[in-house]
């Protein structure tokens, strides 16, 4: 008999060397060859109440689609999971499965969980190399218009869902490419443009429409939307994009950036293929990187890439153990000789000739935790230290852009802008017919919580829409 889950080792995907992908904007991870992907499937017991499901946010048919992985059919496998992700693809490569679905596998229990999404990804890779264009299973159409504003995350989820469900959807877009964060926050080497582009034509053959350079708010308002344009029911999905700065002296020297400008001018204006792509990025030699989370990663990891760059240091107010970046990217910055400043925080920034020459910093220490779970950091006085850069990237959240709900006098909002949900369950606002999810509702957050969000949406708006066709009809 083969031995089965923790008595496998986990199969370990092939990347590119830290020496070598430091130096290039290629993919670090290379994915899973079919045997390699048959072999971790293999792993699977096939729980009779599997709780990886349950850490699944938009709920993926996770044993049925890996029970195919293990008998070699990879194209069920990945139409399995296209009933509840439209974009696995994407989640397989950027989800913190270590925290959802894997954390929940029984198989971890006595050894190392499955590898639940780097098999997604195997499957969402295969299928796109091997399965020619079918139509695409969709509902007879139910004659409703829905607009969906916003392109990433959680506004595509929400209009896959429904363009399958038979409705007539519309994505507004204010950028001039769709994926919101998708595209212009996370960086080619761990989410490909070409890999994006491939999961939006599956939703362009939905039947899905996406207008890109509208700005909801100032082009059209929601009134103009639902009375002008005849839609029925709106999504807001537009995240949150509005960066959070220091408010620390010095933050006005050139050299000083949000995270969202720095990876925006990288990844949508394709900064890095300067001077083929008209976008410069001025050339730096020393990086710090303000922040401990995913986005500051991405920057800081990026930062290494440029032409020029000599050293990237991050800078982090806690220590390692409370850092909230995936494990899998700390890892990689490390290897990849990103240094690594725990217990400091940022106190001042100085300059010369209008640049950033160093940043100040305060010594910190951990004490009780706070609300966040985390030991608070407390400043050890008449400890600064000072650390030369010519560069400063700041990432240290991001808040919403008012536009819309500053637009729309009768959608209710918090005190920072996130709108309200009058009722969670379907995630409707307090204006009829329009609905909300995402970072938009509840702050920055993960990709695919967000997709979560919009696929609750999504049933929601679908249950709203056929109501009042029903009730028209009476």
């Amino acid at each position: 008999m083969q031995p089965k889950g923790s008595k496998i080792p986990r199969t370990k995907a092939p990347e590119q060397s830290p020496e070598e992908r430091k130096k290039n904007f290629q993919e670090v991870s290379l994915g899973y060859t079919p045997a390699m992907a048959q072999l971790e499937a293999s792993r699977c017991i096939q729980c009779k109440k599997p709780k990886c499901v349950i850490g699944c946010p938009v709920r993926v048919a996770i044993p049925d689609f890996i029970k195919q992985v293990a008998a070699g059919d990879f194209l069920e496998a990945a139409r399995i999971i296209k009933n509840s992700n439209a974009l696995p693809a994407v989640t397989g490569r950027v989800c913190p499965q270590e925290d959802q679905c894997e954390k929940h596998c029984v198989v971890g229990i006595k050894g190392e969980p499955l590898a639940i999404g780097k098999l997604e990804r195997f499957v969402a890779d295969y299928e796109r190399m091997h399965r020619n264009l079918e139509p695409v299973e969709k509902a007879p159409s139910t004659g409703k218009k829905i607009a969906v504003i916003g392109a990433g995350p959680a506004g595509l989820a929400v209009a896959g869902d429904l363009a399958k469900l038979g409705h007539e959807v519309v994505i507004f877009e204010a950028l001039h490419k769709p994926g919101g964060v998708l595209f212009y926050g996370i960086p080619e080497f761990r989410l490909p443009k070409e890999i994006l582009e491939a999961e939006l034509d599956y939703l362009k053959r939905l039947g899905i429409e996406i207008k890109v350079n509208y700005v909801i708010g100032k082009i059209k308002t929601l009134d103009e939307l639902m009375q002008e344009d005849g839609f029925d029911a709106i999504f807001i999905g537009t995240g949150a994009g509005l960066p959070y700065f220091l408010g620390i002296p010095g933050e006005n020297f050139n050299g000083v950036y949000s995270a969202n400008e720095f990876l925006t001018r990288i990844n949508l204006m394709h900064a890095w293929e300067f001077p083929a792509f008209d976008t410069p990025i001025h050339q730096h030699k020393t990086f710090a990187v303000i922040g401990g989370g995913n986005t500051a990663l991405d920057a800081a990891r990026t930062a290494l890439r440029l032409p020029g760059t000599e050293k990237v240091m991050l800078l982090y107010r806690r220590s390692r153990e409370e850092l909230p970046a995936r494990l899998e990217e700390v890892e990689h910055a490390e290897s990849e000789g990103i240094e690594f400043h725990f217990l400091v925080s940022p106190a001042e920034i100085n300059g010369s000739n209008g640049w950033v020459s160093e940043i100040v910093c305060q010594k910190m220490e951990l004490g009780e935790p706070d609300a966040s779970g985390r030991k608070h950091p407390h400043v050890v006085e008449g400890s600064k230290v000072s650390l030369a850069a010519d560069a400063v990237i700041i990432a240290l959240g991001s808040g919403v852009n008012p536009l819309i709900a500053k637009s729309s006098s009768d959608l209710e909002t918090d005190t920072q802008g996130h709108i309200e949900l009058a009722d969670p369950d379907i995630n409707l606002t307090s204006r009829p017919g329009v609905f909300a999810g995402g970072d938009i509702v509840t702050g920055a957050a993960t990709v695919i919580s967000a997709m979560g969000a919009g696929k609750k949406a999504a049933q929601g708006i679908h249950e709203y829409v056929m109501k009042v066709k029903n009730s028209e009809k009476v």
